[in-house]
């Protein structure tokens, strides 16, 4: 008897539905066809235990199971419930009455316990564009799947469940999940807040700065001055997630495996800070199993790189490509993915091998060689896609000792969330710009409109810190943002001053001065 159950295979972002055909005949072969994976592979064997514990035989005829489309890749264990369900509806020892309604998916254990998966949200996603009625998933999986509306979810804990249910002779119901509701009430639960952080007040607007304007940023200064603590803080003043984006960035977190139990949607936007021992492969994704990387993994969040002359280089210059594009393409011999990978990168470092160069408690005792050569890790090019640089100094004890809490998250928020919405209605017209770190050379023309005051300070400045000329658009993109904080459609004399004080790195003497 050729029996059929529906699932779905993901590769990258991309989910293809597959069809589980099973038969059995006369005879004694055990075929298992399809291009699985060495797990798919192995589900037969676990399978064999999962029936005996549950009541079932496997059968002693010949099984033949076929995965189709034959030539597109399966991986994980994800397939093991559907390929179970068809064995044994093609044995007759259950019905197949409801199979073509219901698309399946699960790990069995042993025992026939339903263990979590990977990738239930875009399954979901995709069992509701197949026009499936429902979906059935492991337990733990129910809440993620559950965020696709128009789909009946059931979440199960065992094969016994599964078979009762196809049976009709369960009473299970359809998970019922009120999304928005979920979505919005989680949104504004931040466990860091930049209450906490005292004194600073400089490196605090910087970040105002930079999420207002979706800069990157690169703070430097001596150990214990809280760069790790403020950057840890940055999602609580990032404008909120939007219900698509948070969709899109779940999706991206469900294939991966970092979705917690019982989790719908993220809330909240992502914070990756990887140490700096992570290897391309980990940043940027791939491998025998493609997976998303870091980068991926911080979409529409912050990526942090923590003492960043610290990473491999080649590693970091992987970076290049990804954050002007906003996305990135893992092409290998067996298969090419794309995976989005729109995010603030922020990071940290010393200003030198030891740590103390300015800081005015201890002495450094690096020449100016070391530390330009300790400076020079981070090279040009992923430098010149940092727009603000942020000089750090440490907390004096009178700023530590204050009992009263600096201004909280929420505030600034308001502040940023006011000002992207300037540049949404600025950038309307221009598919994916949607912040000023974006705007093209030619839209700095159009959107940075100065007196000529301004200008002059600007030239000054530039000749007197010896500045680049890809310094010029940096200072102007920050400024731009600054004027939008001030409320002002022009940029004046003051927005130009603190924008060209967040390029102290660019300054030619910077490794020189005392």
């Amino acid at each position: 008897m050729l029996v059929k159950t529906f699932c779905a295979a993901v590769n990258g972002l991309d989910v293809n539905t597959v069809t589980v055909e099973a038969s059995v005949e006369s005879g004694q072969m055990l075929t298992l066809t399809g291009l699985g994976d060495e797990a798919v592979k192995e589900s037969i064997s676990r399978m064999r235990t999962a029936f005996s514990y549950c009541g079932f035989h496997f059968p002693t005829r010949a099984v033949t199971v076929n995965l189709s489309p034959a030539n597109l890749r399966k991986e994980g264990s994800g397939f093991d419930l559907p390929i179970a369900i068809g064995i044994l509806a093609a044995n007759e020892q259950i019905s197949d009455d409801m199979l073509q309604d219901y698309m399946l998916m699960g790990e069995l254990g042993l025992d026939g316990a339903l263990k979590p998966i990977k990738g239930a949200l875009p399954i979901a996603i995709q069992a509701r564009k197949e026009k499936f009625k429902g979906l059935i998933v492991p337990k733990e999986n129910e809440y993620e799947a559950a965020v696709v509306n128009n789909l009946d979810v059931y979440g199960m804990s065992s094969l016994i469940e599964v078979i009762r249910f196809l049976a009709g002779a369960s009473d299970a119901v359809p998970v019922e999940l009120d999304t928005r509701k979920v979505f919005y009430e989680q949104q504004a639960r931040y466990d860091l807040d930049y209450s906490d952080v005292r004194g600073q007040e400089n490196v605090k607007r910087a970040m105002e700065v930079a999420a207002a304007g979706g800069h990157n940023l690169i703070m430097v200064g001596p150990p214990g001055s809280g760069k790790s603590m403020m950057a840890k803080r940055l999602p609580s003043i990032l404008p909120p997630l939007s219900l698509a984006e948070s969709l899109e960035t779940t999706q991206i977190h469900s294939v991966a495996g970092k979705l917690g139990s019982n989790v719908s949607l993220i809330s909240q936007r992502p914070f990756r800070a990887p140490h700096h021992t992570i290897s391309q492969v980990a940043l940027v994704g791939g491998g025998v199993n493609p997976a998303p990387g870091e980068i991926s993994l911080a979409h529409n969040g912050v990526l942090f790189a923590d003492e960043l002359p610290e990473f491999n280089k080649a590693t970091l210059e992987v970076l290049r490509q990804p954050l002007e594009d906003r996305k990135i393409t893992i092409a290998r011999a067996k298969y090419t993915t794309e995976y989005p990978c729109s995010f603030m990168f922020v990071a940290s470092a010393n200003p030198c091998p030891c740590g103390y160069y300015g800081d005015p408690t201890h002495d450094c005792i690096c020449t100016p060689g070391q530390r330009h050569r300790y400076m020079s890790k981070i090279s040009g090019p992923l430098m010149d896609r940092v727009d603000i640089q942020c000089e750090i100094q440490p907390v004096p004890f009178e700023d530590i000792s204050k009992q009263q809490e600096g201004e909280k998250s929420a505030a600034i928020r308001e502040r940023v969330i006011k000002a992207r919405k300037i540049q949404e209605e600025r950038y309307k017209d221009f598919p994916h710009i949607h912040c000023n770190a974006q705007m093209t050379d030619r839209m700095l023309h159009e959107f940075c409109q100065t007196d000529e005051e301004s200008m002059e300070m600007l030239k000054l400045a530039m000749k007197r810190y010896s500045l680049s000329a890809r310094a010029y658009s940096r200072i102007m993109k920050v400024a731009r943002t600054i004027a939008d904080l001030a409320g002002s459609d022009m940029i004046r004399k003051d927005h130009i001053y603190e924008a060209v004080s967040y390029r102290s790195l660019d300054r030619s003497d910077w490794c020189e001065r005392t």
